[in-house]
């Protein structure tokens, strides 16, 4: 007993000597570029700022998501980078920012994410073993066509549309369509739509470059300006492998981004050839806006967005454009349990 007792004295004190530290906490950084890629460059800036709050970040980029998301469960990985849709098996209540046609604009979604990263909201950024240390916007999504004839949700029956497998909604709603789910991941869906494999995909501004999808839309493609979803990032960690109050710091710096992450976005946008956007008609607008509520209450009730979300995206909704229709309507008012 003595024996072992001094061993543990002796191993105290060598780590007091060297100045041992806490371990390296491994991050890997779903980027579709790899290291040359927008999100790793930001991801770079996040690990400088994470060291003043006592975290000491070894970066891995990887170009799989759906392999960097098992390496976190299976605890290869202390924290991840990845889009929303893929981090809603983490977390439903930011996972749900991503609901179709629940945040109508770019600069609504930088509004709710800055509201998001207050003190208020850090209990719902924790899951079990998972915590959600910042949301970052990936911009409005659009739906990208090979032909600009599909030009009404009628005219999207039977044509095939590139669909995440991972995400439940997605294919739902294809259904509802009458169109043709055609399953994809973010790695490929791209390719899918330029080899002419499907007819649409739903795409932010910041992949038009890098995915080259103007291959896909070649001459009589076209962009829909009409955004249907918020594509959006999350950062998640294990909390137990990390510094307490380590959330809540993140969570603050990555809202001081959030400005800068506009500015990228909307450029990214404009630099998409005008040649390429097909503009909907502002009569048409509004049944859209019906058909997308629709959807994504069907889509609450099913259980796959989360209720206290869609009710704070309304308000949101409602507290900007108290006119419209949806605001005196409640059923996306949902009792809190």
């Amino acid at each position: 007993m003595m024996q072992w007792f001094k061993t543990l004295l002796l191993g105290a004190s060598l780590c007091a000597v060297t100045g041992i530290s806490q371990a390296k906490q491994v991050m890997c950084v779903f980027d579709l570029v790899g290291k040359s890629g927008d999100v790793f460059s930001l991801m770079k800036d996040y690990q400088l700022a994470a060291k003043n709050w006592g975290a000491d970040i070894e970066l891995r980029v990887g170009q799989n998501e759906a392999v960097i998301a098992e390496d976190f469960k299976a605890g290869k990985c202390d924290a991840i980078s990845v889009t929303g849709m893929r981090g809603r098996q983490f977390n439903d209540f930011t996972g749900s920012l991503d609901a179709i046609g629940a945040i109508p604009d770019l600069k609504l979604a930088v509004k709710v994410m800055q509201g998001l990263a207050s003190p208020t909201f850090a209990k719902h950024m924790v899951r079990g073993k998972y915590e959600v240390v910042g949301v970052i916007p990936v911009g409005d999504a659009f739906l990208m066509v090979n032909d600009r004839s599909i030009n009404t949700v009628a005219k999207a029956a039977g044509k095939k549309i590139a669909v995440l497998d991972y995400d439940e909604a997605q294919k739902i709603m294809v259904q509802q369509i009458g169109a043709q789910a055609v399953s994809a991941d973010v790695t490929n869906f791209g390719a899918k739509f330029n080899n002419g494999q499907v007819d649409i995909i739903g795409a932010p501004a910041a992949v038009f470059k890098p995915l080259e999808l103007h291959k896909g839309l070649g001459t009589k493609g076209a962009i829909v300006n009409y955004p249907i979803l918020q594509v959006t990032g999350n950062i998640i960690i294990r909390p137990d492998k990390f510094p307490a109050g380590y959330g809540q710091k993140s969570r603050e710096w990555v809202r001081s981004q959030l400005p800068r992450a506009f500015g990228i976005l909307g450029k990214m946008k404009a630099d998409i050839p005008q040649k390429y956007w097909m503009q909907i008609p502002a009569a048409d607008k509004p049944g859209y806006q019906k058909l997308m509520r629709e959807s994504r209450v069907d889509l609450t009730k099913r259980g796959v967005y989360d209720k206290r979300m869609m009710k704070l995206l309304w308000q949101f909704r409602c507290k900007e454009d108290p006119k419209n229709f949806e605001c005196s309507l409640q059923d996306e008012n949902y009792k809190q349990s």
